[in-house]
């Protein structure tokens, strides 16, 4: 069956296929203003919804899609090319492995143009492609045509007196456009086809034949996640030499020191508070430059030579955790704050927590600088993930000092202060280093020199893991080891677990059926800055459907179900669920044996035959043009599935019946996995 007969059909459904799940986040307004001197200036205006953004034109190749807009008319002449205005913002994607460049907010598109004769009426036509993103999805690339009309100017009419006329051009209908663009070719129009022959009919997105497997509505776990971080990194803190044998003085000091022992356990819990707060505090300023230069931290995460300084400082703060040296903060901030302690009160219990902060700065600065780099490198609104990351390290050490004040008898089990805080602190000095390597690689990555590859950095963390599994056996030392110290057990368990992650680094250098490492992929350089990468490999060894016709006659042959992944090559968010969910052991082996997986590509630029060719009315004075292949999925995607987003992905038997409910954008594997054995469990049980 020929693809425009089914395609044909879709278009009359395109207007009542409108539902709450299609997405429209850019409203444009068109106007044309006239300069003198017959010049004019078409201008279209973008305003988008919170959260959206669309490219600019200036995208970097293999990346996003740029916008492109021009302007074409019966007696018009554009000249130069086209501008945009708005606030431009710069952010590295690790899935394009570059710097993606793009609008959010509002954005202008301006080009100019004279008309042939002024004297004559002109028709202009604005026509803007462009594609559509937030933080989870791409919608299809869409190309819009908005139409105005500039009436004749009176040859007589007096100067002062000459005015613009503007009038919008009604936009055809679909019943219009059809046979306009269908009757390009000789013989090009199909004939009327019988609804039932076209199985596209059979899909019914508002009934699949079960209701399991949902995923959940993803949420922003980005704070959690840092508070949990913080709360770890200052559990490590507080075993650190600068924390640890001040823990038993300090509770001591408030259970032992008070004549009112009540008293004394009460401000032992404003003393945690306080430290709690101070932390807290210490994001205030990220939040102060957020507000006077909003796009700061992109340009930070973005930046060549700010990535290369995070390496170094990060090289830095190892050194100091092997003992090298060491890094304090003045000498006289710890002497003012110590001595605000005598004002005594809450004032006084306040100053002592600053106090503890200062001096323990040698130690924990290093692991508050690795949250710092995390959070400025890693994501947009890098104030409030530093404001949960702070409140977890200090929480943490509230909870300790607290839980101590209020149960003196728990120092007892505590154990002594000795030579296993050094070893502490050697094995964060390693850490350090590993991470100084991410910064590297974003700013190899940044630059497109792709010298660190993937196999390099995994050979240099070997290294790495190598030089502390050394270490914690005693076979290399630091300066502040005891050189005639005997290897504790617990320090001989944590060798064998660096051993045994020391063999998990080793497998992912050599070539596999699918990604190796996968607790690493947010850390190690993409799959595609690779010695062992080949563009001939399809997707995790696997060669998609890429028209979903031809996947139907597959999975009726193979009697299997087929996953229907609307995707694009400039879908940041489909790259990372192909390299870090596909991937998964448990959901790989889905992909390639229970179904057909048709990916369709909505951006895909194959032009279309001519006779194929058509314009949309979207009713808004905006024209829909379907010249391409993307177009065509993009539209089928919406007409079938009342979604516009990518990833989007359906399961469907071969019969075009909806298995389960779709899922849309990066999400989780667990729920990919749980969409993906609901659906394929049931077609089987049923087959």
């Amino acid at each position: 069956m020929k693809l425009h007969n089914w395609f044909l059909l879709l278009l009359v459904f395109v207007t009542t296929a409108v539902s709450a799940q299609i997405k429209n986040p850019v409203k444009f307004k068109f106007e044309v203003k006239e300069t003198g001197d017959n010049q004019y200036v078409a201008i279209l205006h973008a305003s988008m919804e919170n959260g959206w953004h669309i490219y600019s034109k200036d995208l970097p190749e293999d990346t996003g899609i740029p916008t492109e807009y021009k302007i074409s008319g019966n007696n018009i002449v554009p000249t130069g090319s086209f501008t945009e205005t708005g606030t431009k913002h710069s952010e590295f994607s690790e899935a394009f492995g570059g710097t993606i460049v793009y609008y959010s907010g509002s954005a202008s598109f301006q080009q100019k143009f004279k008309l042939k004769n002024p004297e004559k009426p002109a028709e202009v036509t604005a026509e803007i492609m462009y594609q559509t993103c937030n933080d989870r999805v791409c919608l299809a690339p869409n190309t819009l045509e908005f139409a105005k009309t500039i009436e004749a100017k009176a040859t007589a009419q007096p100067e002062a007196e000459k005015t613009e006329v503007l009038s919008d051009t009604a936009s055809a209908t679909v019943s219009q456009a059809l046979p306009q663009q269908t009757d390009i070719t000789p013989n090009a129009a199909p004939a009327p086809l019988d609804p039932k022959q076209l199985k596209i009919q059979s899909i019914d997105i508002e009934h699949p034949l079960t209701d399991c497997g949902t995923a959940k509505e993803r949420r922003d776990e980005n704070y959690i996640t840092y508070l949990l971080l913080g709360f770890i990194g200052g559990l490590i803190a507080l075993l650190t030499p600068c924390v640890f044998p001040m823990i038993p003085l300090t509770v001591s000091y408030f259970t032992k020191g008070s004549a009112n022992k009540a008293k004394g356990k009460r401000d032992a819990l404003i003393y945690g508070f306080f430290i709690l707060l101070i932390f807290v505090l210490l994001s205030v300023p990220f939040h102060l430059i957020d507000g006077i230069a909003g796009n700061i931290f992109n340009q930070i995460s973005t930046s060549i030579w700010l990535n290369l300084f995070f390496f170094v400082i990060f090289l830095f703060f190892a050194g100091s955790f092997f003992g090298y040296y060491d890094i304090t903060l003045p000498s006289s901030i710890a002497n003012k704050s110590s001595k605000a302690e005598e004002a005594g009160g809450i004032i006084g219990i306040f100053f002592m927590a600053l106090t503890l902060v200062i001096v323990s700065f040698s130690c924990t600065g290093p692991i508050l600088g690795s949250l710092l780099g995390s959070a400025v490198t890693g994501s947009s609104n890098v104030p409030m993930l530093l404001t949960f990351a702070l409140a977890g390290f200090g929480f943490s050490w509230a909870i300790v000092f607290g839980l101590l004040a209020l149960f003196p008898q728990a120092l007892q089990s505590l154990p002594k202060s000795g030579g296993w805080m050094n070893t502490v602190k050697v094995v964060l000095g390693f850490i350090e280093l590993g991470l100084a390597l991410k910064f590297l690689s974003k700013a190899d990555l940044v630059s497109k020199t792709f010298l660190l590859k993937r196999e390099l950095f995994i050979g240099l963390w070997i290294f790495i893991t190598l030089g502390l599994v050394l270490y914690l056996f005693g076979l290399i030392r630091f300066p502040h080891d005891d050189r005639k110290a005997k290897i504790s057990w617990a320090r001989k368990l944590w060798g064998v677990a660096g051993i045994a992650f020391l063999i998990y680094l080793i497998q992912g250098l050599f070539p596999g059926e699918r990604p190796k490492l996968q607790l690493l992929s947010g850390i190690l350089p993409p799959m595609n800055v690779s010695y062992l990468q080949d563009e001939n490999d399809g997707i995790l060894g696997m060669h998609p459907e890429h028209d979903y016709f031809k996947a139907v006659e597959l999975a009726q042959k193979e009697k299997k179900p087929i996953l229907i992944d609307f995707t694009g090559f400039g879908c940041e968010n489909c790259r990372k669920m192909e390299e870090f969910v596909w991937s998964e052991p448990d959901i790989l082996p889905i992909l390639q044996n229970d179904v057909i997986l048709a990916s369709l590509y909505v951006d895909d630029k194959e032009e279309l035959p001519e006779n194929e060719k058509t314009k949309i009315d979207l009713g808004d004075g905006s024209l829909k043009k379907i010249n391409t292949v993307g177009d065509r999925w993009s539209m089928f995607q919406q007409a079938n599935f009342n979604n516009n987003s990518q990833p989007h992905y359906v399961l469907v038997t071969p019969e075009g019946k909806v298995i389960n409910n779709p899922v849309s954008g990066y999400m989780p594997k667990e729920d990919f996995r749980k969409f993906l054995e609901c659906g394929v469990r049931y077609y089987q049980s049923k087959n």
